[in-house]
């Protein structure tokens, strides 16, 4: 059985206190999502240029700390459709997936991985939070030029987002994978750990849920595959939009049952182990469900 677990961060309203927010947490700005097919580009638009992962920037971000997108006046391509993602409160966002020439790419600018704005911290939240989302969508509109059913050449709805055959008509729909993060605590111990490549900070638990499971047994085999520990008392904390790897994020928490000997999959991890709240190591950035969800235990408020 699986509780709700209350959110101690609802409380109180978070902005007021000038608290650390998730990425998605971009008030008082707001995402309108909703597909618009009647949405044309202006030359004061902004324009995410993304190709398999890679996001056009002005290279000056990494000094400046904050993400400066191109407008569709500084970018020259012609017979080139600027699909229409989204706004963040009347800024609208369209997508440019091709490949820009030299000659194309605005002075200053250039071609840098989208998950290395997440890992050096660069705002402002807004900007991050669309360069992570537009990814998501780039994906996916990249993913869906075919039809996997006939191999047809696909078009894009004309009533919501959502790309379609007109050969067969089969429908597609942007792609979120449900995967789960698991804090299990042992008294007044976490379970953290560390990737064996890529993320090199401390991580909790966490995977994709399988074809025909919920997400109740997603958390128990993903402890046992990873540490080998059985887990109980399961419940729900929060969810997290995560476009870097195309997915929504459910947070949990759940305490360990019986034997607490951690048995770690060397092929994932390279580190596992109880720590006490207050020698917990929190990432760098505060962007992350994960990162949140450490915080919260070190703090000693998880219920």
């Amino acid at each position: 059985m699986i509780k709700r677990m209350s959110n101690p961060c609802n409380r109180t309203n978070p902005y007021l206190k000038g608290g650390k927010k998730m990425v998605q947490d971009i008030y008082p700005h707001k995402l309108h999502n909703e597909f618009d097919p009647n949405v044309q580009a202006t030359q004061e638009d902004v324009l995410l240029c993304i190709v398999n992962g890679r996001i056009l920037i002005h290279l000056n971000c990494f000094e400046n700390k904050e993400v400066v997108f191109p407008k569709v006046s500084d970018i020259q391509v012609e017979n080139v459709e600027y699909r229409y993602l989204f706004s963040i409160d009347n800024m609208k966002y369209f997508l440019c997936d091709m490949q820009l020439g030299e000659d194309q790419i605005p002075s200053g600018y250039g071609y840098v991985e989208e998950r290395s704005l997440r890992i050096e911290g660069i705002g402002p939240k807004d900007n991050l939070f669309a360069a992570i989302t537009g990814k998501h969508l780039a994906d996916w509109y990249r993913d869906t030029k075919f039809c996997g059913r006939c191999g047809h050449k696909m078009v894009h709805s004309t009533k919501e987002r959502a790309m379609v055959c007109p050969e067969c008509h089969n429908t597609v729909y942007p792609r979120i994978m449900p995967a789960v993060i698991v804090g299990v605590i042992n008294g007044d111990k976490l379970l953290l750990t560390k990737y064996r490549t890529g993320f090199k900070y401390n991580a909790l638990i966490a995977g994709f849920t399988e074809i025909g499971e919920t997400v109740e047994e997603t958390v128990k085999r993903e402890v046992m595959e990873e540490a080998g520990i059985k887990v109980n008392n399961i419940r729900y904390y929060k969810s997290q939009p995560w476009g870097s790897a195309n997915d929504i994020l459910l947070g949990f928490f759940c305490d360990v049952k019986g034997n607490d000997e951690i048995s770690m999959d060397t092929n994932e991890l390279k580190y596992a182990d109880w720590v006490q709240r207050d020698e917990i190591i929190l990432q760098p950035g505060e962007f992350s469900l994960t990162n949140e969800m450490m915080k919260l235990f070190k703090e000693n408020k998880v219920e």
